[in-house]
């Protein structure tokens, strides 16, 4: 009965954290629109970062929103079936906190494929042309890169990920 008490609240915690920051990307992306569209840069930092309004259906996945859909549900299920397996202990915190900015940004970057069918990018890093970006992008990838350093060298034991197993049930 506690392991279904505690994997409640950890369903209730990914609801309620995703449902926040994927506000919190919306309403970045909202303001990008309000405040950058058919306007000038925004330089936040000289020849470093600057906020740069793109709108338009560039990048990956463009005119292909039905494999984005799929590709992101797939994640998603993914991230579920993930969360469902992983042991309730403090070892696998980081991964399950990793597990919230992932599904937020996937989800935030697919809102933006459904409703306008291109994704709002607004945040350029000039120093090295990266490509313009969004905050939910900026989950996903801070996320990964978390991710695999965390499986490098914090999980390092070759049972540490036995869970996801559909053989052996997560404890």
């Amino acid at each position: 009965m506690k392991m279904k008490k505690t994997r409640g609240i950890i369903y209730l915690q990914l609801i309620l954290s995703t449902f926040f920051l994927t506000v919190l990307d919306q309403w970045t992306k909202h303001l990008a629109v309000t405040h950058l569209q058919n306007q000038s840069d925004i330089s936040l930092i000289d020849g470093v970062l600057s906020l740069h309004y793109r709108g338009a259906a560039f990048g990956v996945f463009q005119n292909r929103q039905g494999a984005f859909f799929i590709l992101t549900v797939v994640i998603l299920a993914f991230i579920l079936y993930v969360l469902w397996r992983m042991p309730v202990t403090k070892k696998y915190l980081p991964v399950r906190i990793l597990c919230f900015f992932l599904t937020s940004g996937a989800l935030g970057n697919l809102i933006d494929r459904i409703r306008l069918k291109y994704v709002i990018d607004f945040i350029y890093f000039s120093l090295i042309d990266f490509p313009v970006f969004n905050v939910a992008d900026i989950y996903v990838t801070v996320s990964m890169i978390v991710l695999l350093l965390l499986v490098l060298f914090y999980y390092k034991d070759e049972d540490d990920f036995a869970f996801l197993s559909p053989k052996k049930k997560g404890k």
